[in-house]
């Protein structure tokens, strides 16, 4: 892919072409497991028409394009969970699919410190495109999925997978994982409890929605696909330098499995399901 400066299509506001890939994979569609994943910040792809967006070769390998090992320990925790994943292909700085259209980072001028030059002074059409042919079509595939499981009375607990960088504008961050939640904490009160009893054994500083915090006008994914369906959710982050390599995906999709299954048969046992 060549560098380009602008983000426009031109004439036509059509983004994707023939060769670009689908912005949705879904593996094990009919995963037996509770569990269902998703992973918003997956990929790190970009439209040929879009260029890297005026980036640089290593500005595309930071955590501004793409959340880095979210994708390996997704996939990992699929197979050992046989749970079904969603994951959205296409890079963050094409349009955030955590984000809700219209939101000012929904397709961001500025990623922590750096200028996305192809994502300045869109129209609204570009920006439009964007959504139609990106992140619509990877949230209506979760809402499709899901609704089969709930119209088959299926228990399904919604997993959102991310990870995080251990330095945020020069501030270290402490935590290796982190709980994200908002009104409904019935699943995130068991997780965190789970992960603080493997981490007093494994020296793991657990974040409590740290270093992030779920909200509903800031987040999308799971306000949308677990709270606002009234079913069991989490999110979850990890540090990145933890998961840069298959080793440590494998390392924290076990451990994740271990907690979820635990923190599911906990709260079964706790009847607030």
């Amino acid at each position: 892919m060549h560098a380009v400066q602008t983000g426009g299509t031109g004439g036509d506001e059509r983004l994707l072409g023939d060769g670009d890939p689908d912005p949705v994979e879904v593996v094990r569609q009919s995963g037996a497991s509770p569990f269902f994943l998703t992973c918003e910040h997956a990929g790190r792809a970009f439209p040929a028409r879009l260029g890297t967006l005026g980036l640089t070769a290593p500005d595309l390998d930071r955590h501004i394009a793409w959340d880095i090992g979210a994708a390996g320990v997704a996939r990992e925790l699929s197979a050992r969970l046989d749970a079904t994943l969603v994951l959205q292909r296409y890079s963050r700085l094409v349009v955030d699919c955590n984000r809700a259209p219209g939101a000012a980072d929904f397709v961001a001028e500025v990623s922590e410190d750096t200028v996305i030059p192809g994502n300045r002074d869109l129209s609204g059409a570009e920006v439009d495109a964007r959504a139609a042919e990106v992140f619509h079509p990877y949230h209506d595939r979760i809402h499709d999925l899901i609704e089969a499981r709930v119209a088959a009375d299926r228990l399904t607990v919604v997993v959102s997978v991310h990870t995080c960088t251990p330095v945020y504008h020069g501030v270290r961050r402490p935590w290796h994982t982190g709980v994200m939640y908002e009104h409904d904490d019935r699943f995130a009160r068991q997780m965190l409890a789970v992960l603080r009893e493997e981490g007093e054994e494994a020296g793991l500083e657990v974040g409590d929605n740290e270093p992030y915090f779920m909200t509903s006008d800031k987040d999308y994914a799971m306000p949308r696909h677990g709270q606002g369906r009234g079913l069991l959710h989490v999110g979850f982050e990890i540090r990145q330098d933890l998961v840069e390599s298959e080793p440590g995906q494998g390392e924290w999709a076990q451990r994740m499995e271990r907690v979820l299954r635990e923190s599911l048969g906990r709260l079964k046992e706790s009847g607030k399901l």
